[in-house]
């Protein structure tokens, strides 16, 4: 397969190699000790961190390509068992699409109720997965037909689940519970749960009451060190003929508290910035933070339109706060003239729900660190 080689190195919401990835050294040797030694992973840390990232690294490395099928399924978007099936189906099948084994032929032979499904290509023969949602007529029974699918894999398999909180949310019962029995039956997959919502996650698998009861090993996400992502940073300016002071880095670092969707984005529109030639310093970090949040401006606009008053006044509180802790507190609620404490209590409800804000360690910010910029400089 041809190398492919982006015009800007510095990769913005999907995984291309090795070459524009950075760190995540001791995590990629921390799953694969666990996926050695038989053990299911769990992921816990806050969105935009770069899990995703990692698992799709992990994923790459040839000791786990090499011995493993491995699939990676985002279900942040789903609200049913029906939708989680659909995805898990789809990306079994997209993926052993190209590959020549009598596994992959299996497939509508022993899913059957995606036999729907099943059509071949005119023009190459190969059967593609032709199903819609609406076709998952008994999400649990096609569920089973999977996971029995992948008891008869021609070699082991791993199975990561990003966003897993979710299923949390279905409105169907047990979903947990048929979850966990059908993990636990399956000897030939190995699964990555990988989450942002540190409550849920927590209260899935470290609590007694829950199936997922004490049946992972649970790692965090912090920040990739700041040295590290600046040397990191310097040295894909220097390879495209472009040079960056590393105090700079060190400063887009800072803005955003580590966090690497954010970084990488500054540090991408930093790159479009500097001449072939040129030199990145500190004083271009305003305009470029500044051409992505212009870039967004509608859609804030578009996103403060759908809310009530009394969760933008809040959500503006937070912003302007940056890290807000005591948000019931009269002193929060008089500084910003918010009203009653049971009116924000409801307003943050609904913000958590929506993911505008986080909450960790006490502390309360709005997740969209450019959305948080805009709210405190135009409104």
């Amino acid at each position: 397969m041809k190398h492919y080689n982006p015009n800007n190195p510095f990769v913005v919401g999907k995984y291309i190699s090795d070459s524009y990835f950075c760190d995540r050294e001791k995590e990629t040797e921390f799953l694969h000790k666990q996926v050695l030694n038989g053990r299911d992973v769990a992921i816990i840390s806050p969105r935009r961190m770069g899990k995703s990232g990692l698992i799709q690294h992990f994923f790459n490395q040839p000791f786990i390509k090499n011995e493993y099928y491995v699939f990676f399924v985002d279900i942040y978007s789903t609200t049913s068992l029906a939708e989680f099936v659909y995805l898990l189906g789809k990306e079994i099948y997209e993926q052993l699409k190209p590959q020549k084994t009598i596994w992959k032929e299996k497939f509508f032979q022993i899913i059957t109720s995606f036999r729907m499904g099943f059509k071949l290509d005119a023009m190459t023969g190969i059967p593609s997965f032709d199903i819609g949602l609406g076709d998952i007529h008994a999400p649990q029974s096609t569920l089973d037909e999977i996971f029995n699918y992948i008891e008869e894999a021609d070699r082991p398999c791993i199975i990561a689940i990003d966003e897993f909180q979710q299923i949390g949310e279905y409105p169907e019962k047990n979903v947990e519970a048929v979850l966990r029995t059908l993990i636990q039956r399956c000897k030939k997959a190995q699964f990555i749960f990988s989450g942002s919502k540190r409550h849920m996650m927590s209260n899935m698998f470290n609590s007694p009451s829950k199936p997922f009861y004490q049946s992972v090993i649970s790692m965090g996400l912090d920040p990739i060190p700041m040295d590290i992502y600046s040397n990191f940073a310097v040295r894909m300016f220097e390879q495209r003929g472009k040079s960056l002071d590393a105090e700079t880095a060190n400063a887009v670092w800072k803005m955003y508290d580590g966090y690497t969707w954010f970084v990488q984005m500054v540090m991408n529109e930093l790159f479009s910035m500097t001449g072939k030639g040129s030199r990145c310093d500190e004083t271009m970090v305003a305009e470029a933070r500044d051409n992505i949040i212009h870039a967004q401006e509608d859609s804030y606009k578009d996103l403060l339109s759908q809310l009530a008053p009394r969760q933008k006044v809040v959500l503006q509180a937070i912003a302007k706060e940056r890290k807000a802790c005591n948000i019931t507190s009269a002193k929060f609620i008089n500084k910003y003239s918010l009203g009653s404490a049971s009116s924000v209590q409801a307003a943050v409800k609904l913000l958590l729900k929506n993911d505008l804000i986080t909450f960790e360690d006490g502390v309360y910010r709005v997740y969209d660190h450019f959305l948080s910029y805009w709210l405190v400089t135009v409104y």
